[in-house]
């Protein structure tokens, strides 16, 4: 059995994988691939608002709110956002690449206050009594950081300032208040899906501020009116969240799934700590993140870093490497990985320790 730690995209349940492997070859009983049909058909029609439906109920998102399947990933999110919600100004808080990235997308269509930064110690904590500006159209966070590890576990306090999210690799893994947010984004290959399909759920009353003339597939109303149908949505990747989506719904839901993970990253994480050879990118305990954990040989051992990957990946372990912004290691932590993957981390974390 491989040990799946890759950080997107990334291990999908089994659940998922297997119905979404019978659908392309016989989807709904019609006697075709899930490939080849139309998506404007009743059967399809059906997976999209049967997988809008539990995402609302397993988000518990109030009335007044839409919920897309868009293409383009995050990174399109990234300039759509502030398309169609900056007028003037926008506070952001860079906490990591993806962060920074989104900064420089919203540069193009306004003002960008950018209210803290942890880049001066490499992203490896979380800001903290930064002030947003009440004059600001909106303020927008990276809740987990998935190269650096650092993951923002509670809704900020925006005030009256409109909150927005991009939640691509923690989203479904945690409770949180969808009433206090106007946009929340995230693409589908962390928690959800394989690539292809980007999550947004979008506060229906938060459209239509702003001056500038906005290209129609870039704009959110499009969407939301057309019922993500206005041009071919992904069809593969929205019924693997289909799956997904029954699969959580049948574990219990999130405070299910947020009691395992945070059990799987606490074994993990208490592994390294008590570790001679390993430490963790991130020190402060409040800012860990409980999907992507970073951590690094300590000084004396680092020559042995290639070695402990070769030796994970003789046992089984994949994905481990860090990214090359972070270095060192990553294991990815995702609802669908199991804790017996953890465990086999662990032993054989422990295991090289011994040998070496």
């Amino acid at each position: 059995m491989k040990h799946n730690f890759y950080a997107g995209p990334s291990i999908l349940s089994q659940y998922t994988i297997k119905n979404t492997a019978d659908a392309i070859i016989n989807f709904a009983d019609m006697g075709l691939s899930i490939l080849e049909i139309s998506h404007r058909s009743k059967q399809f029609q059906a997976v999209m608002d049967e997988a809008d439906a539990l995402v609302k109920e397993l988000l518990e998102i109030p009335a007044g709110y839409s919920v897309l399947w868009l293409g383009g990933g995050a990174s399109m999110q990234f300039a759509m956002a502030p398309m169609n919600l900056l007028a003037k100004k926008a506070a952001y808080l860079d906490t990591g690449v993806w962060a920074s990235k989104a900064i420089k997308e919203a540069k193009l269509f306004g003002e960008v206050d950018v209210v803290a930064s942890s880049k001066d110690r490499n992203y490896s904590y979380i800001p903290r009594d930064y002030v947003i500006p009440q004059d600001a159209d909106y303020f927008h966070y990276t809740s987990n950081n998935t190269i650096y590890g650092t993951e923002i576990r509670k809704d900020p306090d925006a005030g009256k300032v409109r909150l927005v999210a991009d939640m691509s690799s923690d989203i479904f893994s945690r409770k949180f208040d969808v009433s206090k947010y106007d946009l929340i984004y995230g693409g589908a290959q962390k928690n959800l899906a394989p690539a292809g399909v980007t999550l947004v759920i979008v506060r229906d009353d938060a459209l239509g501020h702003v001056d500038r003339v906005l290209p129609t597939m870039l704009d959110y109303r499009t969407h939301v009116k057309k019922g993500s149908m206005f041009n071919t949505p992904p069809v593969l990747p929205i019924y693997a969240a289909l799956q997904t989506l029954r699969y959580y719904k049948q574990l219990g839901g999130i405070d299910v799934i947020e009691k395992m993970d945070l059990d799987k990253a606490a074994k993990l994480y208490e592994a390294i700590d008590s570790s001679r050879m390993f430490k963790a990118n991130v020190p402060n305990h409040e800012d860990r993140s409980i999907m992507n954990v970073t951590f690094v040989m300590k000084p004396e051992y680092a020559e042995l870093e290639k070695d402990f990957l070769d030796y994970a990946a003789a046992h089984d372990i994949v994905g481990i490497k860090g990214h090359r912004d972070a270095g060192g290691f990553r294991a990815s932590l995702y609802n669908a990985l199991p804790m017996s993957s953890v465990e086999a981390l662990v032993k054989v974390m422990d295991d090289f320790q011994k040998e070496h």
